[in-house]
């Protein structure tokens, strides 16, 4: 059974999306992190990015350089959707800026939820096994649905949450981890960045003979219930998104590259990602595609791109705004050549 969920966000096109901040930005954000230190917590307000393009921005969010020197800003392209913190800003577009790096947000990828009714019947039997794995934040996603269209959300605040909650929640990632948070589970595992490491971490674990329920894509890998298997532990699967080009890809690339040019790197955040954009990336770059500094957020998007022939500048230490943004600094040529 196959569901589109209506509302905003899930079927419609998402715009790119811009927010610069750079020079005296990036000045006053150092500027509050030293007071802090002084028993102080100033805040450094960003504009919505959703209402502001680039031109639209506060002055005192724009880099204070003459028109020459505002040209030799270095732009990033970020190939996924927003996803705004308590901020108000997306934490990848926030990270990149404090380095003076200018990030524009365009989404590849749309979903189609599958199999509900199924799987909050499997949410509603917790006792049936071991614990949870959610490898990807549309996996939580895709529970959240189950609660508000089957009418359990009350169940699950009265009691279910508290029965899975006894059990291990397995997680990849800081994004996940945080849907995990908010429909009141305990996550475990955030931190192994990959589903190789979260396997060996639950298999360092795991002695239940219930099955783990897992929540997953119809592109999933093997890895995981592989290495799961290998090692006893009892696993059980269960297809609830499938993974579609977005529709907006071709139109806000064409008007990204009218616009702004070619960036001087791009960002990948899955292999399905590369799958479905890195065609459009290269017919736009032109000749110029061999000087684009291409990152992936982690090793499995990174070969997604090597197998495509391209040299990945850099590979995110962990699935991280910060690890990514640091990464893609250093792989740029520190401005005036140096």
């Amino acid at each position: 059974m196959r569901e589109r969920p209506a509302g905003p966000g899930w079927s419609c096109p998402t715009p790119a999306r811009v927010w610069t901040c750079g020079g005296s930005a990036l000045a006053a954000v150092r500027a509050a992190q030293t007071t802090r230190g002084r028993g102080r917590s100033p805040r450094v307000a960003a504009p919505a990015a959703s209402s502001l393009g680039p031109r639209a921005l506060p002055s005192a969010f724009r880099p204070h350089l003459p028109a020459r020197d505002r040209q030799a800003i270095m732009k990033v392209l970020l190939l996924k959707d927003a996803k705004d913190d308590a901020c108000g800003q997306d934490p990848y577009v926030r990270e990149l800026g404090l380095y003076g790096l200018e990030a524009t947000l365009i989404p590849v990828l749309a979903f189609e939820f599958l199999s509900l009714p199924s799987f909050s019947e499997k949410l509603c039997r917790p006792e049936d096994y071991g614990g949870l794995i959610f490898t990807s934040p549309r996996a939580v996603e895709a529970a959240q649905l189950c609660l508000e269209k089957s009418g359990k959300a009350e169940v699950w605040e009265r009691s279910l949450r508290a029965k899975w909650n006894v059990k291990s929640v397995y997680v990849v990632g800081g994004a996940t981890a945080s849907l995990v948070s908010k429909i009141g589970l305990c996550a475990d595992g955030e931190h192994s960045g990959n589903a190789e490491k979260l396997a060996e971490h639950i298999c360092s674990k795991e002695s239940s003979p219930l099955p783990l329920l897992f929540p997953c894509g119809t592109l999933k890998r093997e890895v995981l219930p592989t290495v799961l298997k290998e090692q006893g532990v009892p696993m059980e699967s269960i297809t609830v998104y499938e993974t579609v080009p977005h529709p907006g890809i071709r139109g806000n690339l064409d008007s990204y590259y009218s616009k702004q040019g070619v960036p001087d790197s791009v960002a990948f955040f899955s292999p399905s990602g590369v799958k479905y954009s890195l065609k459009h990336i290269e017919e736009l770059s032109g000749d110029s595609v061999g000087q684009i500094k291409f990152a992936a957020i982690g090793p499995t998007t990174a070969r997604a791109l090597a197998a495509q022939g391209l040299r990945v500048s850099c590979t995110a230490e962990s699935p991280t705004p910060q690890a990514l943004a640091a990464g893609i600094r250093k792989a740029l040529p520190l401005p005036g050549g140096c």
